[in-house]
């Protein structure tokens, strides 16, 4: 049976988008109860196109900084 190879990965390349948890930590280790709060007041604005929530880079950034001022 032929085994199917995956493309390779580029190790340097980091993601433009984060889940859940990979964006809870980028934000200083927020609960998860704590980030859903944030998206119901909708002070973070995650894109729902997919099965789960990914928080744009972007957006966490805005986020931090608009908190800031």
């Amino acid at each position: 049976m032929p085994q199917l190879k995956s493309a390779p990965r580029e190790a340097n390349v980091s993601p433009g988008a984060l889940k859940l948890k990979e964006a809870r930590q980028y934000l200083g280790g927020l609960s998860v109860p704590t980030m859903h709060r944030l998206i119901a007041r909708g002070l973070l604005r995650p894109n729902r196109s997919l099965r789960h929530l990914l928080f744009p880079k972007s957006e966490l950034d805005r986020f931090l900084r608009d908190g800031l001022t």
